[in-house]
């Protein structure tokens, strides 16, 4: 237990986001009337409190991107009307106190594994928590809460958080980054204390720290009576910026992956302002008139059972009015007829799972709330917000408008990568429904739907931790992302393409120089094959997008093809035909076929390669077939027809064949068709069982030819028959082909059966 904490001093521990702890800070600045108000939050904001205290519409937070070369974080600290901390700051000013933060700043060491300042120890100490829950028979720390603290009696609350938190802590050490920040938030509270001359000074902080800050608040030497502790400053060459942005309930909501606090914040708003009783009465009122909305069947019958059986939960929990899970339990049982097949999301934290009630989710949503922060109009905002705004009103786009651009003509052109460049910041504003899509036919068009959005402005803020304007931004966010992905070779090739539709092509270079090296590490041939088809139609098309030609590029794709050759080469073993790895050397071949002359791509080591593995037996049957179509596409010799017989096998057949398809399609449609031929005649000498078992891996294999082409054999089958007729109807069968033919296999071993016991068809001895 902490103990020895000076007279002078008073220190409240605090749950963040607590409406009982909102209002003993309150009271305890109106009965102890301090001098000094220490709060837990970012001490380098100190000198801009006047700016937090504008008189923005709650909730907002205090956004911070660090940068350190290539490491960027960036971190919250979020405050509603109902944090002990936002109403330690007003109600402090408005007593008279001088108001500090005390706390390290975002970007310190101590929070680098930490988006929120204000992330719940009970997190960090579940085991005591879950003695605690067992203790009381009741699900979650938030149950647990409430129950101690939200809905009871207000008589001892300070002594009972005391308690509550003592225990927590116990008599462990924390860990290095929590001993670093409550060493320094000591420190401000020695020095306010040497400052106060005997007035008195309240901290508040979260309840965690609480009995470390009592211990350490009474060692060490307090400093000058006249001085604050410094503020630690970002290293040289390192950046630290802070600014207000709005925020929402949505995103303190823990049912929304909020990694701290309170869940329910609408819930929690309206016990913080209108009490336990009007707050459960509001609450069931919401739910129902949500379902209503959506035209589910709620009855005033329904909503007075709710109610009833809130209250009647209550009592049997302990409770002079319904906390949160009172509500909800007597909504579930009033409402929900349904066998539930998940547990209900208030029995445990986290994003509501996938099949969940759809009143279970109304429910939940009720008690989120949709309120969103407004800031203060004098509040200073980042360069990028102003950037952008003066960008869309230099390129005429209207945030409340669609948009339609044609990608030729230059203005299109640039307002189509000023939209992209919002567009990877994440800044919402415009979906885009049509245009340039990696891997797809050229679009030389775009249309973009406008889609306004509450969180535009905080993201935009956000946003501004990359850089001061939206080039600078975006540049910055795409090597961020090249660093981030590492080996992802699919990435990356997205990430090249997102580049170019950003016009960014001068800030691509860690991208490039990113995809250069995964490839050459690449362990797997379907992603490498992807990420090659898509650097290479840069290169090859891209003048639009000012890629065509590119030298990063064109390095890209020589290491992709030597890779490629490395990796088919190693492939072995049985299995079916596998597209990934066969569009991976349609990539191949067309990197050799469009880039070779201009790259310096010597064909010879692929010819080779492609000669190996198609005679190698312990090849894969797609890869052999793919690797002579390789050499055959490439103008060397193949002898298709001839190589075919040698895999006639029914279990290989089909999958050779798709290989071969996939890569020299063109050649086996054109010239004189003598391997159809001989396909011909081997699909004729197959046994109805035989063909059966080639049919699915013969689809497949013919799948590679567009509809004309297949039009186009099936009519060389019918010349070749000497019978005339539609080649189109051969392709458009009445009944699936595969039971067509398990159909006729049917028939055949029936009438081997029957020979076999000398009947005939009538059942009549022969």
């Amino acid at each position: 237990m902490a103990t020895g904490a000076p007279a002078d001093v008073h220190f409240l521990g605090v749950r963040h986001h607590s409406p009982a702890c909102a209002r003993l800070v309150a009271r305890t600045i109106a009965a102890v009337e301090p001098a000094y108000v220490l709060v837990e939050g970012p001490a380098d904001l100190n000198d801009r409190l006047d700016e937090l205290l504008l008189g923005h519409e709650l909730p907002i937070a205090v956004f911070t991107a660090y940068r350190a070369g290539g490491h960027r974080h960036a971190s919250w600290s979020p405050f509603c009307d109902y944090s002990p901390e936002w109403v330690a700051l007003t109600a402090g000013r408005r007593a008279g106190a001088e108001v500090r933060f005390i706390d390290l700043p975002a970007w310190h060491p101590a929070f680098a594994h930490r988006d929120n300042r204000y992330a719940d120890a009970e997190q960090r100490y579940a085991e005591v928590v879950e003695r605690l829950c067992a203790t009381y028979a009741v699900d979650n720390v938030d149950t647990l809460w409430d129950h101690l603290f939200e809905v009871a009696p207000p008589d001892g609350l300070a002594e009972r958080l005391a308690a509550y938190f003592d225990l927590l802590r116990g008599e462990s050490d924390a860990g290095a980054d929590d001993t670093a920040r409550e060493a320094y938030m000591a420190r401000w509270v020695r020095a306010a204390r040497a400052r106060a001359g005997g007035r008195p000074v309240l901290v508040v902080t979260g309840g965690f720290h609480r009995p470390a800050l009592v211990r350490l608040a009474a060692a060490g030497d307090p400093g000058p009576a006249d001085g604050w502790p410094e503020v630690p400053a970002p290293a040289e060459g390192a950046t630290a910026r802070s600014y207000l942005v709005p925020y929402s309930f949505r995103r303190l909501d823990a049912f929304d992956g909020y990694q701290s606090g309170m869940p329910s914040p609408e819930y929690y708003q309206r016990l913080f302002t209108d009490g336990p009783q009007r707050a459960a009465d509001g609450l069931v009122e919401t739910v129902v008139g949500r379902l209503r909305e959506r035209r589910q069947q709620v009855s005033t019958a329904d909503l007075i059972a709710a109610r009833a059986m809130a209250a009647g939960l209550a009592r049997l929990r302990g409770h002079p009015h319904p906390a949160r899970a009172d509500v909800l339990d007597g909504l579930v049982s009033a409402l929900v007829t349904d066998a539930l097949e998940q547990r209900l999301p208030w029995t445990a934290r986290g994003r509501l799972p996938a099949g969940t009630h759809p009143a279970v989710v109304e429910m939940v949503a009720a008690l989120g709330g949709e309120r969103s922060g407004r800031l203060h109009p004098d509040t200073p905002l980042p360069p990028l917000v102003h950037d952008v705004a003066a960008e869309l009103d230099r390129h005429g786009i209207d945030l409340r408008g669609d948009v339609r651009l044609d990608l030729t003509d230059p203005a299109d052109l640039a307002r189509s990568r000023l939209l992209h460049r919002l567009r990877v910041l994440g800044v919402p504003g415009h979906v885009r429904e049509r245009g340039p899509a990696l891997g797809a036919a050229p679009e030389l068009t775009e249309r973009w739907t406008a889609r306004p959005d509450d969180e535009r402005l905080a993201v935009l803020i956000e946003a501004g931790g990359h850089g001061p304007t939206v080039v600078d931004a975006a540049a910055a966010h795409v090597e961020e992302r090249a660093g981030n992905l590492g080996g992802d070779v699919d990435g990356l090739a997205e990430l090249l393409f997102d580049a170019a539709l950003c016009g960014l092509r001068e800030h691509s270079g860690r991208a490039l120089e990113a995809i250069t090296r995964a490839v050459g590490g690449a362990g797997r041939l379907a992603p490498l094959g992807r990420a090659l088809a898509a650097v290479l139609a840069l290169w090859r098309h891209d003048v639009l997008l000012g890629s065509a030609g590119d030298a990063g590029l064109g390095a890209a794709i020589v290491a992709a093809v030597r890779r490629t050759l490395w990796l088919v080469e190693g492939i072995h073993g049985a299995g079916a035909a596998e597209p990934g790895r066969l569009a991976a050397l349609v990539a191949l071949r067309d990197a050799v076929r469009h880039a070779g002359p201009a790259l310096g791509i010597d064909p010879a080591p692929t010819l080779a390669t492609a000669a190996r593995v198609a005679a190698d037996p312990a090849a894969p049957p797609d890869l052999r077939g793919a690797a002579l179509g390789l050499r055959w596409s490439l103008g060397a010799g193949a002898e298709p027809a001839r190589a075919v017989r040698a895999m006639a096998a029914p279990g290989t057949l089909g999958d050779w064949l798709a290989g071969l398809f996939a890569l020299a399609r063109e050649q086996v449609v054109g010239g004189e068709r003598e391997l159809l031929d001989v396909l011909d005649t081997l699909f004729g000498e197959l046994t109805g069982h035989d063909f059966l078992l080639a049919l699915p891996a013969l689809r497949q294999a013919f799948s590679w030819f567009p509809p004309r082409e297949r039009e186009a054999i099936a009519g060389h089958l019918l010349t070749r028959r000497g019978t005339t007729g539609s080649a189109r109807s051969l392709l458009r069968l009445p009944v699936d082909p595969m039971l067509v033919a398990s159909s006729r296999a049917l028939d055949a071993e029936v009438d081997a059966l029957l020979a076999c016991e000398g009947l005939d068809r009538e059942g009549s001895r022969r």
